[in-house]
């Protein structure tokens, strides 16, 4: 009979073998591992999200009808994008063609009269849904920085003067709580009477809805400023007094590096709730602007205008999220607490 039982010296020649003939990662592998894990991983789960969120929205549409027709799906909306840009760039060829025509009749007037002063009139076409766009975010952005010029000194002369915070506090309260579409009425009475100009350097529905914004934006931004300002570290306030910094180098050196995390993060909520109220201000006012091309979509009532409204609706959206990152990004730049930044 042959033995058939393993030998230590076979068994080890084997487990050796093996050893020798197992595969072992390459730094190729190692880096494609380390690449999706870093870059692509990140990106899954919101994308998944979005597929979702785009099936259901598809799902929803397909068994809603209103009154105009079935609710736009995102083929539908995707549609819409490519007719807003095709009329944007007729509407540019038609503004071009205007100028043009203009400046070929005063060169003729000019060679038959050398003493005529040509004339060019401003183009009057309707503005587009890219114009739209551009005016909207114009404002908020005027709006938003004529409140952050007003807020911050303010909240960091309160956050420093204690006798100060006390005597607007009351008034801070009050009118914190009040609805900026609640001004709306009384600034633009305002802005009515005041703004009286026969050459106005901005129209008048622009100063009323940057002032409207203003006003929205005063508050968070005033208040998170103060918050930063009054927290500061004593042991920083001590090393400003032993330094015998003057108050304007006390500013500069110690507050404004201190309190800079909690002065974005009252300029980011700033920014959001101005966007907002930016919208529906100017569908109120019927100010230029997304707001009045969605109600003006509203109004019109066609077979396409719920795509298009859904279409602005998609834009307003996607211009929150890319203010709120922007303003995030500067944040991070600027503040020394990454911490408070990264979110």
């Amino acid at each position: 009979m042959e033995n058939t039982a393993a030998t230590p010296q076979a068994t080890a020649g084997a487990t050796a073998k093996s050893a020798v003939i197992a595969p072992v990662p390459s730094d190729r592998d190692i880096d494609l591992g380390q690449l999706f894990s870093v870059t692509l991983k990140p990106f899954i789960a919101p994308v998944v999200g979005l597929v979702i969120f785009l099936m259901l929205w598809n799902f929803a549409a397909k068994n809603i009808e209103t009154s105009l027709g079935a609710f736009p799906g995102p083929a539908a909306v995707a549609e819409q994008f490519g007719n807003l840009y095709d009329e944007h760039r007729v509407a540019g060829e038609k503004k071009a063609e205007f100028y043009q025509r203009q400046e070929a009749r005063n060169a003729e007037r000019v060679a038959a009269d050398p003493s005529y002063e040509p004339r060019i009139r401003d183009y009057t076409g309707k503005e587009t849904f890219l114009d739209q766009i551009v005016t909207s975010l114009l404002t908020v952005m005027s709006g938003f920085a004529l409140a952050a010029i007003i807020a911050i000194p303010l909240g960091i002369a309160i956050g420093l003067n204690k006798t100060l915070s006390a005597a607007v506090n009351p008034v801070i309260q009050i009118f914190k709580p009040v609805s900026p579409l609640a001004w709306l009425p009384l600034v633009t009475m305002v802005v009515s009477a005041v703004y009286v100009t026969s050459d106005p350097m901005f129209a008048k529905s622009f100063v009323t809805s940057v002032i409207t914004v203003t006003l929205c934006c005063l508050w968070p931004m005033m208040i998170n400023t103060a918050l930063g300002v009054a927290t500061i570290d004593k042991d920083l306030v001590n090393v400003s007094r032993v330094l015998r910094l003057p108050a304007l180098k006390h500013v500069q050196k110690i507050v404004l590096p201190a309190a800079v995390p909690l002065i974005f993060t009252g300029m980011r909520m700033s920014l959001s709730i101005a966007w907002m109220v930016l919208i529906a201000a100017e569908m109120l006012a019927q100010n230029p602007g997304l707001g009045k091309f969605v109600w003006d979509e509203f109004q019109n009532g066609s077979s396409s205008s719920l795509a298009r409204i859904m279409a602005a609706v998609v834009v307003i959206g996607l211009i929150g999220f890319m203010l709120d990152r922007i303003m995030l990004t500067l944040q991070r730049y600027v503040s020394w607490d990454k911490n408070t930044a990264a979110s």
